[in-house]
């Protein structure tokens, strides 16, 4: 009896050792099939690049474009999330972050001739904390291809994802600097979304905060994101620093925020991604309401 409970025992366990092998091999198979079809993105330009408009909430005027790069979707990868997840999981986050930079830039002055004041629009191009800090990195590889394609870089706001956690404030504000004395601006993307909201106002001293979807959408019946936009907002207006709300898809949300005085929009209340440079607009059915 003891032997056939020891015998048991042994195969539960080679079982389960089975099954790990066959869950490990079947886990590292698909890793290695979208590590390859991330290298075909890169390699041969896969990524479609969209242009969402940035509006002044007062004047109307498109200000900018954020450049946002989408694979197809693909049983590898049937969402943008999970592609982008995947990126951050690789050794590859540098060279990508270097792919999308250059096609953002090229693509926007292909597509943008028709702008009336090009020479005076933002681009937006998302960037990653942590690249800006790596050895690699030159600035000047930009640069050069600024120089190349006729691009102003004050006209050029690197938009640093803020769900990424910077630990070293004080190393980041001397990067930052270095890329501020060239004539590029910082933006810190998705605050009230991620890590150290405050302290990375407080160290990073951005030119624009743009205000995550999480703060900003249903605004107008939630008083806990009111008295947190209320509150950046004064910061911002007590160090110049200019505020963009996102995600803005409802009238109502529109509404309140042009009431706060909030300087910028986007979301497709204001203007879809596009393919096309094409400038966005307040809904003509849209009127400033004093909201008690």
């Amino acid at each position: 009896m003891n032997h056939s409970s020891s015998f048991l025992s042994w195969a539960d366990h080679f079982i389960s050792y089975l099954k790990y092998l066959h869950y490990r091999l079947k886990k590292e198979s698909l890793y290695h099939k979208r590590f390859m079809m991330l290298q075909k993105i890169m390699r041969n330009q896969l990524l479609d690049t969209f242009f969402q408009p940035i509006v002044c909430l007062q004047s109307g005027t498109t200000i900018g474009y954020e450049a946002l790069n989408r694979p197809a979707p693909s049983k590898w990868f049937p969402s943008t999330e999970s592609f982008y997840d995947f990126v951050g999981q690789t050794d590859q986050v540098f060279l990508f972050d270097y792919f999308c930079r250059n096609i953002s830039l090229q693509r926007f002055m292909e597509l943008s001739e028709h702008l009336e004041a090009r020479e005076d629009t933002l681009l937006f191009i998302n960037i990653h904390p942590h690249v800006l800090l790596d050895s690699s990195y030159h600035s000047g590889e930009t640069l050069g291809l600024l120089q190349d394609l006729g691009i102003d870089p004050g006209n050029i706001v690197l938009e640093l994802t803020e769900r990424s956690a910077v630990t070293d404030f004080v190393q980041f504000e001397q990067v930052l600097s270095n890329y501020r004395s060239q004539g590029f601006r910082i933006a810190v993307d998705d605050m009230g979304a991620g890590y150290n909201s405050l302290k990375t106002l407080v160290h990073l001293k951005p030119e624009f905060i743009k205000l995550d979807k999480s703060l900003t959408q249903n605004i107008d019946q939630n008083n806990a994101q009111q008295q947190m936009v209320t509150l950046i907002i004064e910061f911002a207006k007590k160090t110049m620093t200019h505020v963009i709300a996102e995600g803005i898809e409802r009238v109502e949300d529109l509404a309140y925020l042009s009431y706060k005085e909030v300087d910028f929009g986007q979301g497709y209340a204001l203007g879809k991604p596009k393919k096309e440079v094409m400038p966005g607009k307040i809904p003509d059915f849209f009127q400033k309401r004093k909201i008690l």
